[in-house]
Parts: C-alpha cells; sequence; structure tokens
C-alpha cells in the first residue's frame, strides 16, 4: 500500500466517522510565532484545544507537514527523518478514550488490514496526579487486544505535554511486532531494539500544568498521531523508510552517480534534499537564524555528502526535479513552486562552495601556524572553530589533516560538538515551549501588536509589504517583512508613531468567522491563503487592520503598552527583520 493511499484512507474513515478534514498547516507557523517549524499536527490546534471553537466543529482530521530539527545529525541511520507527515484526529470535547480508541483498533485492522497479533499497546500506569487508565486498558481488551499484549508505564512514556507547561493528560500508544526476537526477558514496547515499532499516539488532554500544579481542562480532548512513512514502512514489509516508494528514485539514481558507496551518504542526501524541498515550499529561506538557518544546513549537508559520493553537482538541477516529480501526487504545490525551489538550493549551494574555498584557507592558516611551533596535531578546538565559524566539515578537515601528514583531535571536537548539539536542543525545546505553553497576557499582547505592525508597515513602506514569518516571547516581539532596503531612521519614527497612536486610540479588536473567499473579498490579509479552511476566523483592529488568524488577541488596544521598534536589520535576501518590545507605563 503507498503512503497516499493511507493518508487517503486515513481520512475517509474518519470523515466516515464524522470528522471534518482540515488542511495541513504550513510548515512555517502562522498562529505559534515562537516555535521554528510546525512541529507537530496539535500545535495549530492549541487555542481549540484550550476551548476555542473552531469553525469546523468538535471533530477534525488531517494530515499535517511537519519538520523537528533536534536529530539532524542523527539521519543517515534507519529510521531518523528531518521532515515526515503526521496524520491526526482530534476530538475538542466529544468523544474521549474509548471511541478514540475503538476506532483507532477498527481502523488499523480493518482498513489497514494488521493482525491483532501484531498489536501491542501501553497505557498510564497512574500517579498521584492522574489514576491508572483503566479505562483505557479495559476498552483494548474488549476490542480484542490480548491482555499481555497491554502493557503500564509512568509519566516519562505514557504522559503527554508539550514543555513544562500547557494542555496535557495521559495517552495509549499502539506499538507494531516486527517479528524480531526479543533481545532479553525485559523486552517491551518502549525498548530500542527493533522488535516493537511505535505507530500511532492517542493523548487524552484533560489536565492544565502550571506552576502550581495539575487542573482540569474545561473540556477533555483527544490528540492522536500517527507517521505516515513508518507505517508506508512497515505494511510494505520494509526495513527503512528509505526503501519505500517516497525515496526509492532518488535512492537508486544517487546509487547509479556515485563514485564512492555510503548508503549513510545516499539517505542523508535524499531526506535533507526532500526536508528542504518542502520547506522552500512553504515559504522558508537560508539565512543565518533560526528556521532560515537549520534550511541553510540541510542544503550545506546534503552537498557535503553529494561530495562525498564523488557526484558531480552540475546532478543537482535533475536531482530537485526527481524528488519534486516523485512527491508532486502527495504535494501538488512542489509542482506549482517547482522553479523557486530550483533557484534556493542552487544559490545556497554556490554560497557554500565559496564557504569550502574560504575554509580551506583558514584551514592553511592553521596548519602553517602549528609548523611553524613543530606540531603535528590539530586541536579539536581548531576543528569545531572551521565547523562552527566556517561551515567546514570536519571530516574534510580530517582529510586535508591526512594529507598534510597531520593528526586530529577528533576526540575533543566530538566533546565540543556534543556541548554545542544540547544547547541547540535545549534551545529548541525552549522555542516549542515558549510556542504552546506560554500562551499568556503578554504574548497575546505581542501577537496582537505583530497585527498594528504590518499594518504600519504598509502604510510607511507600501502597500505590497507583507509579514514573512515572527518570533514571540515574553520579552520581545520579531516581526520579518519583504522589503528591499534598510529602513531609515524616518521611516522607523513612523512606524513607532503610527503603532503608538492606534494603541492609544483604545481600538476594539474583534473575531468573526465566515466564509474563505468572503474574507478574501473583503481584503482580509493572511499567508498561505490556500492553506486555510473553507470557513476561517478573521480578526479586525478597527479599520486599521483585518488579518486571517487564529488568535487569541487582547479586546482593545490600549492594553498593549507603548511600541518601540529596538532594532532593525537583514534576515534574509529580501526580507528585513524588526525587534521590538512593548513597554507597560
Amino acid at each position: 500500500m503507498r503512503a497516499i493511499d493511507i493518508r487517503n484512507k486515513y481520512l475517509e474513515f474518519f470523515e466516515e466517522h464524522g470528522h471534518k478534514i482540515i488542511p495541513s498547516a504550513p510548515l512555517i507557523p502562522e498562529n505559534d510565532p515562537s516555535v521554528l517549524f510546525t512541529t507537530a499536527g496539535m500545535q495549530p490546534l492549541v487555542p481549540y484545544l484550550l476551548g476555542q471553537k473552531h469553525p469546523k466543529g468538535t471533530r477534525l482530521t488531517d494530515f499535517q507537514k511537519c519538520v523537528r530539527t533536534n536529530d539532524i545529525d542523527e539521519v543517515g541511520d534507519n529510521r531518523h527523518l528531518t521532515y515526515f507527515e503526521m496524520l491526526g484526529n482530534w476530538s475538542l470535547g466529544d468523544y474521549f478514550k474509548e471511541e478514540s480508541i475503538k476506532m483507532s483498533f477498527d481502523f488499523l485492522t480493518k482498513c489497514l488490514g494488521i493482525p491483532v497479533e501484531k498489536l501491542f499497546v501501553t497505557c498510564f500506569a497512574g500517579d498521584e496526579d492522574c489514576s491508572k487508565d483503566t479505562v483505557s486498558e479495559n476498552t483494548w481488551k474488549e476490542v480484542g487486544i490480548p491482555e499481555d499484549h497491554i502493557f503500564f508505564f509512568g509519566k516519562e512514556e505514557n504522559w503527554w505535554i508539550a514543555g513544562e507547561e500547557g494542555p496535557c493528560g495521559p495517552d495509549t500508544e499502539m506499538f507494531y511486532d516486527t517479528g524480531k526476537s526479543k533481545c532479553s526477558e525485559k523486552c517491551d514496547p518502549h525498548c530500542d531494539c527493533g522488535k516493537y515499532v511505535e505507530i500511532w499516539n492517542n493523548v487524552f488532554m484533560e489536565f492544565f500544568k502550571d506552576k502550581n500544579g495539575y487542573t482540569k481542562l474545561k473540556q477533555k480532548n483527544v490528540d492522536t498521531g500517527l507517521g505516515l512513512e513508518r507505517m508506508t514502512m512497515l505494511l510494505q514489509g520494509k526495513s527503512t523508510p528509505f526503501d519505500t516508494e517516497l525515496f526509492l528514485p532518488i535512492m537508486t539514481k544517487l546509487e547509479n552517480l556515485q563514485k564512492i558507496d555510503s548508503i549513510e551518504s545516499r539517505r542523508i542526501v535524499a531526506e535533507h534534499l526532500r526536508s528542504s524541498i518542502m520547506i522552500i515550499s512553504d515559504g522558508g529561506r537560508p539565512s543565518n537564524v533560526d528556521r532560515g538557518y537549520v534550511l541553510r544546513r540541510l542544503i550545506r549537508r546534503m552537498v557535503r555528502h553529494m561530495n562525498k559520493l564523488q557526484i558531480d553537482l552540475d546532478n543537482l538541477p535533475n536531482l530537485i526535479e526527481l524528488n519534486i516529480d516523485t512527491l508532486k501526487e502527495m504535494y501538488p504545490e512542489l509542482d506549482k513552486n517547482r522553479e523557486v525551489i530550483k533557484q534556493v538550493i542552487l544559490e545556497e549551494k554556490n554560497k557554500f562552495i565559496k564557504t569550502l574555498s574560504n575554509g580551506e584557507k583558514e584551514f592553511i592558516k592553521q596548519i602553517d601556524k602549528l609548523k611553524e611551533k613543530n606540531l603535528d596535531k590539530i586541536s579539536g578546538d581548531i576543528v569545531f572553530k572551521l565547523y562552527d565559524t566556517y561551515g567546514f566539515p570536519p571530516e574534510v578537515t580530517k582529510d586535508l589533516a591526512d594529507e598534510n601528514n597531520m593528526k586530529v583531535d577528533m576526540q575533543e571536537f566530538k566533546k565540543l560538538f556534543e556541548e554545542h548539539q544540547e544547547k541547540s536542543r535545549a534551545g529548541s525545546e525552549q522555542k516549542f515551549k515558549g510556542g504552546l505553553a506560554e500562551q499568556n497576557e503578554k504574548t497575546i499582547a505581542y501577537h496582537t501588536a505583530t497585527h498594528l505592525l504590518n499594518a504600519a508597515l504598509k502604510q510607511v513602506i507600501g502597500k505590497d509589504s507583507h509579514q514573512r514569518g515572527s518570533n514571540i516571547t515574553v520579552d520581545r516581539m520579531r516581526f520579518d517583512f519583504n522589503c528591499d532596503h534598510k529602513l531609515t531612521d524616518e521611516e522607523k519614527n513612523k512606524i513607532e508613531e503610527l503603532v503608538n497612536k492606534w494603541i492609544k486610540e483604545g481600538i476594539p479588536v474583534t473575531k468573526e468567522e465566515m466564509k474563505k473567499e468572503d474574507a478574501i473579498a473583503s481584503g482580509a490579509e493572511c499567508m498561505f491563503i490556500e492553506k486555510y479552511p473553507d470557513i476561517v476566523t478573521v480578526y479586525s483592529i478597527g479599520n486599521i487592520s483585518k488579518e486571517l488568524c487564529g488568535g487569541p488577541h487582547v479586546n482593545n488596544t490600549n492594553e498593549l503598552g507603548r511600541f518601540k521598534i529596538k532594532k532593525e536589520e537583514a534576515s534574509s535576501s529580501g526580507v528585513r527583520r524588526i525587534k521590538a518590545v512593548l513597554i507597560n507605563e
């Protein structure tokens, strides 16, 4: 069964069970600006999980494009992916554990034909905050899961929360038995030996956690996630996602082109090319910060491994075309954005070739200094500097060192690199937490302020100025917009004056739901209009601003405080960035 067939079966099944199909949100988050990318299906739905009414009702289903960046350096093994697709269904205060489990079981066994004996499940064991999940246990038994296929775990394994605070609850996870032998008597579904593969997670959100502990949500929600690539691999009897039709054409092409054989490098090129194509198609562009830096890193790591395979980089345009042709049935937008995707990747490739040249010059400087001191070993600190400052791959450093009869302290480099990774992971986790858990008065105020800033830019810069991204924390807001020049002091002052004028006027912020085509006709602005459902939410700030947005927002602009621009700078080619704060007076 192909991946697209699994996706279609999933959506059709839940539509038959009263769910409305909603479109995938873009990879560049719209209403959760504190995260780099959309990382889960529930992410765009947080306001509705917290009680806001969704225009499509209380039962929803979709496929969601996702990017997770924590494990980029693990890509190349048999399972890690940066880009993946998550199938999901939600109950917003509608059904709960029993109906959710029964639907999941029916889909797996009846629609996908998975034998009951292949399924293992886990449930929450219970603690002082929440009792043992006997409802899930009994429901699994009722549908036919044997008792010895049901396991219990604590919060570390069977409790879901984004970050440290926010909506949360126990979950039940479904696993597929691959048929491998147990690695030990203690082998269970959460063992990493490969016998059991997690395929679906149903989260039962009934709590909200803050610094004071757990309280009950005003509605009980169900949030589920099924990884499409993993399910495709298992149903096709493949060992890795790279053996499925999602990757096989490009994996075969790379094998034909390579002069040096490396399955790891082929997987890295195939995966990073697919991830880059998806991010660029949804509006991402390479830069030196945040999501732009992630995209730059993906493209450059791909180029490095093409070099490692000794594949001529002139083949890159054809590889891009092949990947788009492979995926366009699932993602028609790729065909539409074909030329932009090629242009962005090839421009970044050319920049990286220059980077490699600059890195090699710095390498020569460093070894000349070492030779003057009669030293024959390059420290890990130098290797890391070449990598971190110049983007120079450590394996290239090692190759050049060998050519110059120099040794390399790779152990020290690995230590420094792991420290760097931990900091990156911590930063990524903080961003994820900040986006989902800290929906408080301050971040809501900043969210509204981005609408006023967007409107002010249109008046000062021109009506063709549009939002290209944003990032919000409790301390400041950051706003990206298209602009072909650095803002003058006069322009920045005018923008500040306009925003503060509208704040002082105390303009009400209103919300209404309407058909998408009516919203467009009324002049409402948005990013990625084609990604919105048929019924949309429109926020208006008097006659100053009108945007499609999921919210939340303040009720009146006089709640915002004084708006102050702290910095204006380049973000990427043709895109400028404003950093600003709201000061309570």
